[in-house]
């Protein structure tokens, strides 16, 4: 099973462009984004320092179209591949390109909407005195326990020992003082606490912006930062990315459903290694790939295709396809078993698990033509519970 990933802000590095765009392909397909987004990226990408591209408004950008790119030197035709990616995920704004590389959004709609984004969180950071500072090692609750003791959000968790704490500078200041046992304080070096209520007002532009966007259904799964659940509705995709942006960033729940998934390679597009390094700790056993540089390409092509297998979802564009949103049992609504024609947003079940359960519904509706799993069936993340022709559609 493999599984591609796209990190988030951070792992940008001065120069780190350079080599990509020696490459007449892709330096022309990544000035035509960054004309979209309204920025100089490769200037960014090749001769700016640290400083320059830590600003919100330019390494989000920056990240999103060096990967949507590069997905593209890496999978020259993307339709003969899908069958083959088992699932993808993005850390944060990573979350946009892989909408975007998984159809379900198109990379012009991702690059307007990473702009707004990087611009609306900048000018929610510079209304109060935020940051982050990530917590090494300590005991998980004890951690999670201080993190609340002093009013400040997990805004990043990704798995153990890795947890980021977000909220103002005193708060961080107080927790300087008060931290956790056997735990390492590392402030980064971040605009604001992203991924906290204090990015509401960010939320609230992009969502005004998201009505005109036209969505589609991803053509592979797509693992969600909010709770590690497979999405597989195109609106759900968006909403969950400009939603996430003022909640916390759950990296160590998304782990949890490569695993079940029965992920054995993970592949990070550039600049990678934050997520593979992750991974490699999280998921002992896994493969991983971290693409840095176009002289990798051949390889990471090689990696795919060792990884890769047939997904299970018919992508055929005829039908709707349901699926589980999580690893557990599924339970059949009863008065969907009854019904020929189910009208858009019905219930269909509920996917029970040790930690909770999820209810499950047929997002556009349609003609059932086929249930694909019955009541009592254990099921995987994405994996398809009912064939739906849309032109029962109420």
């Amino acid at each position: 099973m493999l599984v591609i990933v796209a990190p988030g802000q951070g792992a940008q590095s001065p120069g780190f462009l350079t080599p990509w765009l020696e490459d007449p392909v892709f330096a022309a397909r990544f000035a035509w984004l960054s004309s979209v987004a309204g920025l100089d990226l490769a200037h960014y990408g090749t001769e700016a320092d640290a400083e320059t591209i830590r600003d919100t408004r330019i390494a989000q950008p920056l990240l999103v179209a060096t990967g949507l790119v590069a997905a593209l030197r890496l999978f020259p035709h993307p339709g003969d591949f899908f069958d083959r990616i088992g699932a993808v995920a993005g850390h944060s704004v990573g979350e946009i390109g892989v909408a975007a590389g998984a159809r379900a959004i198109t990379a012009e709609q991702a690059m307007v909407l990473v702009r707004e984004r990087g611009n609306a969180m900048a000018e929610a950071a510079a209304t109060t005195a935020t940051g982050m500072t990530a917590v090494l090692g300590g005991d998980r609750e004890e951690v999670l326990a201080a993190i609340e003791r002093h009013g400040l959000t997990a805004a990043n968790d990704n798995g153990p020992g890795q947890i980021v704490a977000a909220g103002t500078l005193e708060q961080l200041a107080a927790f300087k003082d008060d931290a956790p046992a056997k735990a390492r304080l590392m402030p980064l070096s971040v605009a604001g606490a992203f991924h906290t209520h204090h990015m509401q007002p960010a939320v609230a532009h992009l969502e005004t912006l998201a009505r005109a966007v036209s969505t589609h259904d991803p053509r592979t799964r797509v693992i969600s930062n909010r709770d590690g659940q497979v999405v597989h509705d195109g609106r759900e995709v968006l909403a969950r990315i400009i939603g996430q942006i003022a909640s916390p960033v759950r990296w160590d729940l998304c782990m949890e459903t490569m695993a079940d998934l029965g992920v054995t390679g993970v592949l990070e597009m550039p600049p990678a290694g934050t997520l593979t390094g992750i991974i490699k700790r999280a998921l002992p056993g896994v493969e991983t790939f971290a693409l840095k540089t176009p002289d990798q390409v051949d390889a990471a092509r090689e990696f795919c295709e060792k990884h890769g297998e047939a997904s299970g979802l018919d992508l055929t564009p005829t039908w709707r396809m349901v699926v589980s949103p999580a690893k557990g049992t599924f339970r059949l609504d009863a008065e969907a078993a009854e019904l020929d024609v189910l009208r858009a947003g019905a219930a269909i079940g509920a996917v029970a698990s040790l930690r909770d359960e999820i209810s499950v519904t047929a997002a556009h509706g349609g003609q059932v033509v086929e249930w694909l799993v019955e009541d009592g069936d254990p099921v995987a993340p994405g994996q398809p519970l009912l064939r739906l022709h849309p032109e029962g559609a109420a």
